[in-house]
């Protein structure tokens, strides 16, 4: 069944067209992460979809039912805010409760509930300590404990882990993705971190400009990808566009090769200059240039690189993408 279905859902502010014919569809069950650079209309998107924003045009169903007209308390949604927006002067216990209190929902089942959505959330021992005695990842956990609790039809992250440190960042994102796991229930997530959105979803909906650029599995975007901007957005080090012509002459596209698809050979075709090693333990990031454009090489352990020398680097053939001059993906 579908969760979640757009069909030409267009947001003007004014004469700003913000969200341009947006077309998705979100399975039942579905983790789909909404990615892009800032100002992609991504957010806009998402309270589009909870109702915090009225679409100017176009449709939105939730769980079967056309929902333009219906106000946000009744979509079956739960949001989780970057900000955690919850109430100082409320317990962990009463700030995951309040929803369910505001349904008439009885104790039986409220109690029931934040025991539940706090066994998954190891937030037992915090039920009785206010916000400001929780550590920012604390905070989080209670934030999205407060949607569990209200079983919703589909939930709606907004850029939850931006405010965390990257510690905290990597283990909320296994938090989120075992709570997904476990409830098996539509997920819809909106982030500008790339690595989020690979490691976490089912689906990847790629925006920019307020357009869908491509959706696919990550797998797929990141070894398919329809366009220069999709190929460059996703994969940390991006990848690398380089003139055509210094592998071919003559040749006017663009070539895309990804960091880790470049070797060390000290035959091979490109000649760089070493400007910056990124020692990482594991691995090892060579930034370099070839005239005026950078490059990127990955390489797996350790290697004794060091600014200034001049390497030369061989491409994993098979590996290389071409894009004509307006960044679209040319086939082979």
């Amino acid at each position: 069944m579908t969760a979640l279905r757009l069909e030409n859902v267009n947001k003007s502010f004014g004469k700003v067209h913000v969200l341009k014919d947006i077309n998705i569809e979100v399975e039942e069950g579905e983790f789909v992460v909404f990615v892009g650079p800032s100002g992609c209309g991504k957010s806009t998107l998402l309270r589009v979809i909870a109702g915090l924003e009225d679409a100017s045009s176009g449709d939105i169903w939730i769980d079967g039912e056309h929902v333009n007209q219906t106000p946000p308390s009744k979509r079956g949604i739960a949001m989780v805010f970057q900000s955690y927006a919850l109430y100082p002067h409320l317990n962990v216990r009463g700030n995951m409760s309040l929803a369910l209190k505001q349904e008439k929902q009885s104790k039986e089942i409220i109690d029931q509930r934040v025991a539940e959505a706090s066994r998954m959330l190891n937030l037992e021992e915090y039920l009785d300590r206010y916000p400001s005695e929780l550590s920012g990842g604390q905070r989080q956990r209670v934030a999205i404990g407060r949607a569990i609790v209200r079983h919703p039809k589909l939930f709606l992250f907004d850029e939850p882990l931006s405010n965390l440190d990257a510690a905290l960042r990597m283990n909320t994102r296994l938090e989120i993705a075992k709570l997904h796991a476990d409830l098996g229930a539509s997920m819809i997530y909106v982030t500008h971190d790339q690595t989020e959105a690979m490691t976490l979803a089912d689906k990847i909906v790629v925006l920019r400009d307020g357009r869908v650029e491509q959706v696919g599995s990550p797998m797929e975007l990141y070894n398919n990808p329809a366009n220069q901007f999709v190929a460059g957005f996703l994969g940390s080090p991006a990848m690398n566009f380089l003139p055509a012509a210094l592998m071919q002459e003559s040749d006017s596209r663009t070539m895309g090769v990804r960091p880790e698809d470049l070797t060390l050979d000290p035959k091979g075709p490109l000649s760089v200059q070493v400007r910056h090693v990124e020692k990482l333990g594991g691995d090892t990031n060579v930034v370099g240039s070839i005239g005026d454009t950078q490059m990127t090489l990955r390489l797996f352990g350790q290697h004794d690189i060091t600014p200034g020398e001049t390497v030369t680097l061989s491409v994993t053939q098979d590996r290389v993408l071409f894009f004509n001059d307006t960044g679209e993906r040319l086939r082979s």
